[in-house]
């Protein structure tokens, strides 16, 4: 943006939108290369999105923008720490939604905790550089093109949707979670129209499978205080 124009909530919006889609296509690209496993990094479970990377990197462009920061070497710097302090905020606040963790970096040398490290955190840096100086102007100009009652209306529909994707993942999650780690099944007898629908949807959309599919890392924390990929005892549980 010029420097005589604020940041309004439409570009915030944009911005979430435009860097959770290609957070998502960025993590898939690097996650096949260094493990040569192509699988699914969404944070929802309907659409191209992984809502994290939208979150940190509104919040980068908007802070930075405040702090009136433009040098490469301090966008560096502002996006290593608050890229890192918002990555760690998130994990929290998955967690305590979920009640799952969503990944774990306990795997690479100097992490916090497993919710952020230092090769992460280096990535937040350069992704600032390259969010506030080639992807930022770009999306502002698109965003400036289309009418204000268009933009309004479509900016509308996209909240509604993202509201009941995000409803429908924790369900999902949370279906998923009590089949494989606690062993408990919704079942009903009753003749209520709403407790046969959601039978029918705990069983056969929310299906092992699929939730596996879209969300293979999942992790929980077992009766040692260990975590573990629920994918784990969901092998277990065939084998068995």
């Amino acid at each position: 943006m010029g420097d005589n124009k604020k940041i309004t909530i439409h570009n915030l919006f944009w911005y979430f939108l435009i860097f959770s889609i290609i957070g998502l296509i960025i993590e898939t690209i690097y996650c096949h290369v260094t493990t040569g496993v192509l699988e699914s990094r969404k944070g929802l479970l309907w659409g191209p999105f992984c809502p994290v990377y939208g979150i940190s990197g509104a919040a980068l462009i908007y802070i930075l923008d405040k702090l009136k920061i433009k040098s490469f070497f301090k966008l560096f710097i502002g996006g290593f720490i608050i890229g890192s302090i918002a990555e760690y905020i998130l994990s929290f606040c998955l967690e305590a939604v979920y009640g799952i963790r969503f990944w774990n970096y306990e795997y690479l040398s100097y992490n916090l905790n497993g919710r952020i490290s230092l090769l992460f955190s280096f990535y937040w840096g350069v992704l600032a550089i390259v969010l506030i100086k080639f992807v930022q102007p770009i999306i502002d100009k698109l965003v400036e093109k289309i009418k204000p009652r268009i933009r309004n209306k479509i900016e509308i529909g996209i909240i509604i949707f993202l509201v009941i994707d995000s409803l429908v993942t924790v369900w999902g999650i949370q279906t998923y979670q009590n089949r494989v780690v606690y062993n408990k099944v919704f079942e009903t007898d009753s003749n209520n129209i709403f407790l046969q629908l959601r039978e029918n949807i705990e069983n056969n959309y929310f299906t092992n499978e699929r939730i596996y599919r879209n969300f293979p890392n999942l992790r929980i924390k077992n009766e040692n205080g260990e975590e573990v990929w629920i994918s784990t005892l969901l092998n277990e549980d065939k084998t068995n």
